[in-house]
């Protein structure tokens, strides 16, 4: 009889001192991460598809391709419609995928994932998420890719955690050192250029309570420590957890999980490490162009703080 497998497929268990991590064969994501037994992130059974991207990676775009459509060295291309609500491609082609864990310890994996030309993306990759707790620094994942194909690919990606403290974010502090935000229209295709938050319900530099605040906005102008890392941080119920970017990341979008099935409608913050803005197989802001034979990666982590 062949094995049965839940939906997610084989759950990667990670333990390092206080913290425990499960990712998933599905998408490599982070299906849950704990410390002292307490919810850093959003969570979800094994055998039920993450709600709203929850954990998931977003390969080879992040957040949205305004109507699928995009042109890269004079030829224009179209991306299947993932999110036919709005009519548009949304947070890339792997989220699906079984990933191959590579390597395994008790405190880390390291999966991949061979992405043949799909659909408007006739490019192939070859990818990494590796996947490394610590009893002291918490999650750290590095994701990276190569371009195994004989032309030229449009690259970037991202990440989508939720960060949860146990309790409703409206009773939460939010913090995000970010200057520049994108606003965003009713198809949440963003503007061209970012604007200051200055005078804005959108800053949220210093730690803010979000109260009734809804975000779904991509954030830049990151103010990083001396390691290079910018912080998003959520305080709430006598707990914080925070979310670092190093500097192949210069955008984080903050999702005040409005539209997420009800179980977990805010609660939780999405906060997601993006190496370039919303739309930006249409705009060209801040894509890689992967030459064949070339790898690029970035790294970003969690911890309780």
């Amino acid at each position: 009889m062949t094995e049965q497998h839940p939906l997610t497929g084989t759950q990667h268990i990670l333990t390092a001192g206080p913290y425990q991590a499960v990712v998933t064969e599905a998408g490599a994501a982070l299906r849950a991460l704990t410390r002292d037994g307490l919810d850093l992130v959003l969570t979800h059974d094994a055998d039920t598809l993450p709600p709203a991207a929850s954990g998931q990676l977003l390969v080879p775009f992040p957040n949205r391709v305004d109507g699928g459509r995009y042109t890269f060295e004079g030829t224009s291309y179209q991306l299947a419609l993932t999110e036919p609500k709005l009519g548009n491609a949304i947070h890339g082609l792997v989220r699906w995928s079984a990933w191959t864990a590579t390597e395994r310890a008790s405190d880390r994996v390291t999966l991949a994932l061979d992405l043949p030309g799909a659909q408007g993306y006739p490019f192939r990759l070859s990818l990494t998420a590796e996947y490394v707790l610590d009893a002291e620094e918490g999650l750290t994942v590095r994701l990276g890719a190569e371009n195994t194909g004989t032309r030229p690919a449009p690259y970037a990606h991202g990440a989508h955690p939720y960060l949860t403290v146990g309790v409703p974010i409206d009773e939460c502090e939010v913090a995000l050192d970010a200057a520049r935000y994108l606003p965003a229209g009713d198809r949440m295709i963003p503007a061209d250029a970012p604007v200051p938050v200055d005078g804005t319900d959108r800053d949220l530099r210093g730690g803010v309570v979000l109260g009734g605040r809804r975000i779904d906005n991509a954030y830049t102008g990151l103010a990083r420590d001396g390691r290079g890392r910018a912080w998003t941080r959520l305080t709430g119920g006598g707990r914080s957890v925070a979310l670092w970017a190093d500097e192949a990341h210069p955008w984080i979008e903050v999702f005040t999980a409005d539209t997420v099935p009800v179980a977990h409608r805010r609660l939780g913050l999405a906060a997601e490490p993006m190496t370039a803005p919303p739309n930006a197989f249409a705009t060209g802001t801040d894509l890689v162009i992967l030459q064949p034979g070339a790898r690029t990666g970035g790294s970003w982590g969690i911890m309780a703080s």
